[in-house]
């Protein structure tokens, strides 16, 4: 095993320390502790607002797991596959985001993945209400950590309901969603 201490041949105090698991991860062969972090949500279609936490928590975790709920009570705009796919799309560019979809608890679905930490954006003290009360109980059940991170301000009033509210009444969202976003959305209004 790997010590976690600091290497005295570094050149820099800034360059990171890799170290070794000493949880199991489920593997046989131990493998370099990475940040992990989760972002979770339906994405029923991902929005600027969305893109910015996951933006976000890329720069402050080795890999972002966003987790695309399946809720099968709830006919989505666009099905799993096509929200993966988007989101895959236009998180290309960070290289350090992995989309996945789950079903059932999301901390059954950290512990899968060894993710201690929950990534959860803010707009209003009305969010903060609710996301305390699975915080509390997301750490009493599995130890998995959220950090709230407040939405920036541009985005505050963003949702992906409102979104696909204005747009079926054929309003402008095209500074609220990415364009392959708002490509998809389209084409998916004018079949309806």
């Amino acid at each position: 095993m790997v010590s976690s201490r600091a290497d005295p041949a570094r050149t820099s105090p800034c360059e990171p320390v890799m170290t070794r698991s000493t949880r199991p991860t489920g593997t046989e062969s131990e493998e370099p502790h990475l940040r992990r972090a989760v972002c979770p949500g339906s994405f029923d279609p991902i929005t600027n607002g969305h893109l910015d936490i996951i933006a976000r928590a890329s720069r402050l975790y080795d890999t972002v797991h966003v987790a695309v709920m399946i809720n099968q009570s709830k006919k989505g705009l666009f099905d799993i596959d096509e929200r993966i796919a988007l989101i895959e799309e236009v998180t290309a560019d960070l290289g350090n985001v992995r989309v996945e979809s789950f079903h059932g608890l999301l901390v059954d679905f950290c512990k899968q993945h060894d993710i201690p930490a929950i990534v959860k954006g803010l707009r209003a003290v009305s969010d903060f209400d609710y996301e305390l009360q699975m915080a509390q109980m997301n750490i009493g059940l599995s130890g998995v950590e959220t950090l709230f991170v407040p939405t920036n301000p541009a985005y505050s009033f963003l949702s992906s309901s409102l979104v696909k509210e204005v747009a079926q009444w054929g309003g402008d969202i095209s500074h609220l969603v990415p364009p392959p976003v708002l490509e998809a959305l389209n084409a998916r209004l004018r079949q309806q």
